[in-house]
């Protein structure tokens, strides 16, 4: 008889998986563009464990339907700290277009490849749903998508200057580059019980400043 590994081992994608943890609620929860595969080369997959090692709840929305009554988005209900949203692994337009704008018709990160589980600016689309659905929870956006688009931009596939996806998507922090040790500092302020609106200062971070607002000042920092 075939030995298999107790569901429990990987991080939950349904409710069902979430009960068999004896978990009543989540304290972050994450929305990817990708399927979720629990391997290295899935970011999802290594934020989730890193938020799961630093005794956060995590849950993972992988692929999420847009495009009906939103019923996937709303499956685990409100986290208790915020949601994290990726487009993938790839920038969802060169996922979905070749360099002359034609549509591909594979997705790598999709199983059995097929193409259409995301939207194009996935990150946009996930985080606008997210706060019409959940207004008063933080989203945090992070990814190659997230990190290329967090100052203006030219946008190739529409041809002209685009804001902040901070502007766009109306998230309320984005970790750019390679933000694990980011992402940590985040999530041990949280446990300090630091609001998420206080995490200013954290390195590798983008957010919005009203334009009444003046910058902040750290000793550490030198004017060049």
């Amino acid at each position: 008889m075939e030995n298999r590994r107790p569901i429990t081992d990987w991080l939950p994608i349904t409710k069902k998986e979430v009960d068999k943890r004896g978990w009543q609620d989540l304290d972050v929860i994450i929305v990817s563009g990708d399927a979720y595969v629990d391997h290295p080369s899935f970011g999802t997959a290594v934020i989730g464990r890193i938020i799961e090692s630093e005794g956060f709840r995590v849950g993972i929305i992988p692929q999420p339907n847009w495009r009906d009554d939103l019923r996937d988005f709303k499956k685990f209900g409100a986290p208790k700290y915020f949601f994290g949203v990726t487009g993938g692994c790839m920038d969802p337009m060169v996922n979905h277009y070749t360099a002359n704008k034609r549509k591909r018709s594979t997705d790598s990160y999709t199983p059995d490849g097929v193409a259409g589980f995301r939207p194009d600016y996935a990150t946009t689309v996930y985080t606008e749903i997210l706060k019409e659905l959940y207004p008063e929870v933080p989203v945090l956006i992070g990814g190659i998508e997230a990190s290329l688009r967090r100052v203006t931009h030219y946008d190739y596939w529409s041809d002209k200057l685009m804001p902040s996806i901070l502007e766009s998507s109306k998230a309320d922090l984005l970790v750019y580059g390679m933000g694990e040790q980011s992402l940590r500092e985040i999530l041990k302020l949280l446990k300090k019980g630091v609001p998420f609106h206080q995490l200013t200062m954290v390195k590798q971070t983008a957010y919005l400043r009203p334009k009444t607002t003046g910058l902040l000042k750290n000793k550490n920092w030198t004017d060049l």
